[in-house]
């Protein structure tokens, strides 16, 4: 009977550790997100977890490597892209909800000098003797730098001397130490550094218009929390985050 006791003490204790524990435990949340938004992001994750008992994990690439591994299965709950094309592919193949997609932001480009150059002019950026944009097929940005030196009559005298980068953030990168004289980025990318001259900004008109769509991964087993994860991120407490960083919401002129 003494033993009979103890056991049943030992599982009532064993029990009570694992409740405990269970309820300390944090709702994961993966969010993809462009590389463009890694610093409103990350102040956007910071206000998020101080209010919410959820542990979000930000995976922060180009909108073109994010939607192929969304495609390919990759744990993803919420998708925050830089190109709706790309976005779209998602939802028509089933992998986003397209009851929950929101276009949320928008953004501009710029072509950007290093300091270390003495390039000041959209002349003088079309001569120089080295170009980056992202990698057209995969990065958005470079996309619509691609689309505005077609519709400026600029591919052709240029295109030999481009290169090519991963990411926006990797272009910003080049221009920032000198290894490339010009690039095109977006133009929240310019602001967040002082390693850079904004030497003008593409008209808007000569490429697709630049939209940050939103949305929730079909794959999600945390539809709840990345619903109301989603919903913040439409707050004004949270635009605000982004406008500090740049972006225009969808509301704006």
């Amino acid at each position: 009977m003494r033993n009979i006791v103890c056991l049943f003490l030992l599982s009532f204790i064993l029990t009570g550790c694992t409740s405990s524990t269970g309820q300390d435990e944090k709702t994961e949340l993966i969010i993809s997100a462009a590389a463009s938004l890694k610093e409103a992001m990350e102040e956007v994750e910071l206000l998020y977890e101080e209010n919410n008992h959820i542990d979000i994990q930000l995976n922060l690439a180009s909108s073109g490597t994010l939607s192929k591994q969304i495609e390919q299965g990759a744990p993803a709950d919420v998708f925050l892209s830089a190109n709706n094309e790309m976005f779209e592919k998602l939802v028509n193949a089933n992998k986003i909800r397209k009851d929950s997609v929101v276009s949320l932001l928008k953004n501009s480009l710029v072509i950007i000098s290093s300091k270390k150059s003495d390039i000041a002019t959209f002349e003088a950026a079309m001569e120089s003797e080295s170009l980056a944009i992202g990698i057209p097929e995969t990065v958005p940005a470079g996309l619509y730098a691609k689309e505005a030196l077609i519709n400026m009559g600029k591919w052709a005298s240029i295109e030999d001397k481009l290169i090519l980068a991963k990411d926006v953030r990797q272009v910003l990168s080049y221009v920032e130490t000198g290894n490339v004289q010009v690039g095109i980025v977006y133009q929240t990318d310019a602001l967040i550094t002082d390693k850079v001259n904004q030497i003008s900004t593409i008209d808007d008109s000569l490429h697709s218009s630049i939209i940050y769509p939103i949305g929730i991964s079909n794959s999600t087993k945390e539809l709840d929390a990345a619903s109301n994860f989603c919903d913040f991120l439409q707050t004004e407490e949270v635009l605000l985050i982004f406008k500090k960083y740049g972006f225009e919401t969808m509301n704006e002129e």
